[in-house]
């Protein structure tokens, strides 16, 4: 059950204080009264507000000296002043002081009411910004959203997003290549929404055959087709109150379209052999590695179920055009499967990690933390990953990584500088010149950034 909003009233009328409390306590606020300002400071003491009405005119400490010790509690109540005697200029002052709003005595029962009820709203706006601050904060912060982790500008657009829209109802249609992150997206935006006690419900809709996919989704009455030998309610129904992911949407059967359209625009949904619809409580995601316009092209899919699935898009790009981002995950993944395998594995050897930003990735994040967790595994004893533990179609890609000098010596030193040269272009290349970046991404200082960019003739002439 919600607990009653808690207000303060601060007046030195008793018959004033009686009539506000019971009026209040009808409307299902809780009530505290103070006969005067320096009593209603006593009970910010040791007691929380939602709302404080406060008369200005009064004994001992009046309204407007009550409003500046007040805001010495830190109190996050807000306040409303009243006054028989009010002026605009009195209202002014109140308002600057700190005051929400400002009613003239005498009042009406509906117009205290409606000044409260404007001030919840406010309230709640307020509290909704503070969350969404405070999302936003954490993200530029730690740079996660939900179970992802990511560094670069593209997908700090696409966190960003995520975090404004998980609190609206609102469909949204996540987009991107296989092992992007779609439903790692879909379950940080539940679990960042106001259905987050609910189930998340994730659903490839190309695993299930065009057959059976309407009876899992919609469900199914006893009887209603031969082996039906019980009710089953459907994934719909399961989501009641929660999320529901249509992942890969591009393969759902047109005809089942037609029903996922009437289930977004009517909210309810009619199980197989039933006679009524039942309304239903579902926030739908959906997610695809297709082009579901080249498809509404070809006659595949529906226009106006995608209008109403892609109210809002959000597109994961692929890990090759955000490879500042494979440091970050690979430390993830590292941290991951050397805790799981009990190895001692802790870090990346330059050579490896040239190796693994110049790979295209097309599994994208999903084939990186394979390739890394095969590669804690074949590290054994070691503490630090080489490239002879990855997979040959990345040690093969010797360009980026040689392993004698250039001159075909086997000078240790001359290749060590030729890596080293190699990974600093790639560094800026990857951050566009931004050498702080770039010494971030190379896990070198600034200074000595420049040093050996000075000192490999890295400059443009």
């Amino acid at each position: 059950m919600e607990r009653k909003k808690r207000i303060l009233i601060v007046d030195d009328e008793e018959n004033m204080l009686h009539m506000l409390s019971s009026i209040l306590q009808r409307l299902h606020y809780e009530t505290t009264c103070a006969a005067n300002g320096l009593e209603g400071v006593n009970a910010l003491k040791g007691q929380s507000f939602d709302f404080i009405l406060c008369d200005i005119r009064m004994p001992k400490m009046d309204g407007m000296q009550f409003l500046r010790q007040a805001r010495q509690f830190n109190t996050e109540a807000t306040v409303i002043m009243m006054s028989a005697y009010g002026t605009t200029d009195t209202a002014l002052a109140a308002m600057r002081a700190g005051a929400y709003d400002y009613i003239s005595k005498p009042f009406k029962t509906d117009e205290i009411e409606l000044t409260l009820r404007k001030a919840e709203e406010r309230e709640a706006l307020r509290r909704d910004n503070r969350k969404l601050r405070h999302r936003l904060a954490s993200l530029e912060e730690n740079h996660t959203f939900g179970r992802m982790i990511a560094r670069s500008a593209s997908m700090l657009e696409v966190f960003d997003l995520s975090v404004k829209v998980a609190p609206h109802p609102t469909t949204v249609l996540i987009t991107g290549e296989s092992g992007t992150g779609k439903e790692l997206i879909a379950r940080g935006i539940h679990q960042m929404s106001s259905r987050s006690a609910g189930e998340f419900v994730a659903i490839n809709c190309g695993g299930i055959p065009a057959s059976l996919i309407e009876s899992e989704l919609f469900g199914y009455t006893k009887g209603s087709f031969t082996g039906a030998d019980s009710h089953h309610q459907g994934l719909f129904a399961t989501a009641h109150g929660g999320t529901i992911l249509l992942d890969e949407i591009g393969e759902l059967p047109v005809p089942s379209q037609v029903k996922l359209l009437r289930v977004l625009q009517e909210g309810e949904i009619q199980p197989i052999g039933a006679t009524h619809p039942r309304k239903i409580d579902v926030r739908v995601l959906a997610a695809t590695s297709r082009n579901l316009e080249e498809r509404i092209d070809s006659g595949r899919f529906r226009q106006d179920l995608y209008y109403r699935l892609n109210v809002v898009h959000i597109h994961l790009p692929p890990l090759r055009e955000r490879t500042e981002d494979i440091p970050l995950l690979s430390d993830l993944f590292i941290k991951r499967y050397a805790t799981r395998g009990d190895s001692e594995v802790s870090r990346i050897a330059p050579a490896t990690m040239a190796l693994l930003l110049n790979h295209s990735w097309p599994g994208n994040v999903r084939e990186l933390e394979n390739v890394i967790e095969r590669a804690v595994i074949l590290a054994d004893n070691d503490d630090i990953l080489l490239p002879s533990h990855l997979p040959d179609s990345l040690r093969c890609r010797v360009d980026t990584a040689p392993s004698i000098a250039p001159d075909g010596s086997l000078s240790i030193k001359n290749a060590q500088k030729s890596m080293e040269s190699s990974l600093i272009k790639r560094a800026l290349q990857i951050t566009e010149g931004n050498k702080t970046k770039a010494a971030e991404l190379l896990e070198i200082s600034y200074p000595s950034l420049l040093s050996k960019i000075k000192e490999y003739r890295l400059t443009k002439k």
